[in-house]
């Protein structure tokens, strides 16, 4: 794999160095600075003339700060006449605002994928984009892994989980559980709520019986946690043993932290898709880098990623 050079920004570099040591080679270097007034500088230390350029940057917080970032690697790529240009971006941000919820709003998921265009980038590798739809905003190839193919192997190695059954925090997230459950062979259930705000959610019901059952909530993102904390209440006072939570994205704002530590989950099991700002004895972290980094390797040679899922 030597027509191909992996560079990193500054939003998850211990990601980046996992991902390249997975594919047995370094970092390139690069120098991302700043102009005393905060503009972003980027300069290229290396030759990247006909290789294929693969940056690893996820847009989480500071996601306007990662995304230009990105951007402007990007077009350095570009204007030194890199064979092609390949973002992996394991956390997309914006992916939320993806239609017109409401009058006179943005389709912000929509102006990120033409910036990422404009900016040269050839592909997209992603995952779990909070809605499928996305992938249809680029006119280049997007590869949206799954995280299930991570945590599917947690949860089988987990022997205490004697009646486990797959729980969708939402109604929007139902064909995801029902992916991850076909996949474990395991039942499924709903948490149906009603949100009255934007960060803010109460849950209703639960469509199905966890009478003494284990349940494996699971979501593409943790934000502010109030999902998954209330969701996790009403399941246990209907009955479930255990509540584990599953988000692929970790992205924990606000008091997200406070509330995981004070709420009835019993564990919380999250990608290093994003750095975590904090710990906690209740959360544990896979790691995704090796799954991309076959993605990579697979994409260079011009083999099939869809197999990795079947």
């Amino acid at each position: 794999m030597k027509g191909f050079k992996i560079f990193t920004g500054n939003a998850h570099p211990e990601f980046s160095r996992e991902l390249a040591t997975h594919l047995d080679c370094s970092l390139s270097k690069a120098l991302l600075t700043r102009f005393s007034d905060g503009e972003i500088n980027v300069q290229i230390s290396e030759s990247v003339r006909g290789k294929d350029v693969f940056i690893v940057q996820p847009t989480c917080a500071p996601t306007n700060d990662n995304l230009m970032e990105l951007l402007i690697m990007a077009d350095a790529f570009k204007r030194s006449s890199a064979n092609s240009i390949n973002a992996v971006i394991p956390y997309f941000g914006y992916a939320r605002q993806d239609r017109k919820a409401a009058p006179r709003v943005p389709i912000t998921a929509k102006l990120v994928a033409n910036l990422i265009q404009s900016a040269g980038i050839n592909r997209i590798i992603t995952m779990d984009l909070h809605t499928g739809q996305i992938q249809g905003f680029f006119d280049i190839p997007v590869d949206n892994l799954y995280g299930a193919i991570v945590f599917r192997d947690y949860i089988r190695h987990k022997k205490e989980l004697k009646n486990p059954i797959i729980a969708s925090p939402d109604i929007g997230g139902v064909a995801r559980a029902r992916y991850f459950a076909n996949q474990l062979g395991l039942d499924l259930v709903i948490v149906d709520k009603r949100r009255e705000k934007a960060n803010e959610s109460e849950v209703m019901n639960i469509i199905g019986d966890v009478t003494n059952k284990d349940v494996i909530l699971l979501d593409d993102m943790i934000d502010t946690a109030g999902t998954m904390c209330k969701a996790a209440k009403t399941l246990k006072d209907k009955g479930a043993t255990s509540v584990m939570a599953i988000g692929t994205h970790p992205v924990l704002s606000g008091n997200a932290y406070d509330k995981i530590n004070e709420s009835v989950l019993d564990e919380v099991v999250l990608s290093n898709s994003i750095p975590l700002q904090q710990t906690s004895s209740k959360i544990k972290i896979l790691s995704v880098a090796p799954l991309f980094a076959e993605v990579v390797r697979r994409i260079y040679h011009n083999e099939s990623v869809n197999s990795l899922f079947i």
